[in-house]
């Protein structure tokens, strides 16, 4: 099977969906493949309080199946699936879908995401959601005047621990290494925040916690000393996963310019990549905010170049 699309999204999550909002009220007509985890990362949030448009909040994947019907209803053509080849060598691009149909597209918008590095223990995923977070900006608030820890020893996690501090009483950082690896202002403000405690050449080992029915809790975390393997438990209410997300990227190796880190580059804050009709929305692209307002408005950029790129060609 072949077939013939003006725009494909591969991808869905906030960039992706919104993209499919504005691509479909310019009368584009996209096709979007949703991935392996329909409405990305924030299905698995179970609470969401900074995404505007929902006063009271709400549970992540209530507020992606709202975006996902919005696509729809605009006229977006949303399709289970994943795109298992991409050959963007020359317009119009040919993708495939689950190695057996062929889209040949004119455009090509990229939001596949970035998924978060976890510690993968057992614990770690029954309290993922229910206490462990991996996003202090999208979670913290939670946690006022509670006791939480952060994991890791880079720029990600020091930046963490200082957002945490000004909510939470105590903050506690739990590092694999005698040293950060983090920029030397971070180490310095880290070391100056008087509720901030660091766990130095520690190993997360159990994430400890209560459950009553559908209700966990985190109460506890037990930690391996690396240098004499003796075991301790520090008692807290949360744990933030701070060790570095993996940008989606793979399937574009060789075909997109990545950056070190493998995230897409893009051109001067635009959704261009480094072929001219290939865009790219979301986190897969950034590597600094990474939230679900910032996804949503790369996507509305994304499909707003496609459709200035697809009246230049005339298409």
């Amino acid at each position: 099977m072949s077939e013939h699309v003006k725009c494909l999204i591969i991808g869905s999550g906030p960039a992706g969906y919104t993209a499919g909002i504005y691509a479909s009220r310019a009368n584009i007509h996209p096709v979007l493949i949703e991935g392996m985890q329909p409405g990305g990362q924030l299905t698995i949030t179970n609470d969401v309080e900074n995404f505007p448009g929902y006063p009271d909040g709400s549970g992540g994947p209530a507020i992606m199946d709202d975006i996902r019907r919005q696509a729809l209803r605009m006229g977006t053509d949303i399709r289970t699936g994943m795109v298992t080849q991409v050959d963007f060598s020359k317009r119009p691009f040919k993708c495939v879908v689950d190695d057996t149909d062929e889209i040949i597209a004119d455009t090509v918008i990229v939001s596949t995401g970035a998924t978060a590095r976890w510690l993968n223990i057992e614990s770690e995923q029954k309290f993922r959601g229910f206490g462990v977070s991996a996003c202090a900006t999208c979670d913290g608030a939670f946690f006022k005047n509670k006791t939480v820890a952060v994991i890791g020893g880079g720029d990600t996690a020091l930046g963490e621990a200082l957002y945490l501090a000004g909510i939470c009483a105590k903050v506690y950082i739990v590092h694999r290494r005698d040293e950060f690896r983090g920029a030397k202002y971070l180490q310095d403000r880290v070391f100056n925040t008087p509720n901030i405690e660091v766990k130095w050449n520690k190993l997360p080992k159990e994430i400890l916690g209560e459950q009553k029915g559908f209700i966990r809790q985190v109460t506890g975390l037990l930690l391996t000393d690396k240098l004499d393997n003796s075991e301790s438990v520090i008692d807290l209410d949360g744990v933030f996963v701070a060790i570095g997300v993996t940008p989606v990227t793979e399937l574009f190796k060789g075909q997109l310019e990545l950056d070190e880190q493998g995230y897409i580059k893009t051109q001067n804050g635009t959704p261009m990549t480094s072929v001219p009709g290939v865009f790219a929305a979301g986190d897969v692209q950034d590597s600094r905010y990474r939230q679900a307002i910032t996804a949503a408005a790369s996507g509305c950029k994304a499909a707003i170049e496609v459709e200035r790129f697809l009246l230049e060609h005339g298409e």
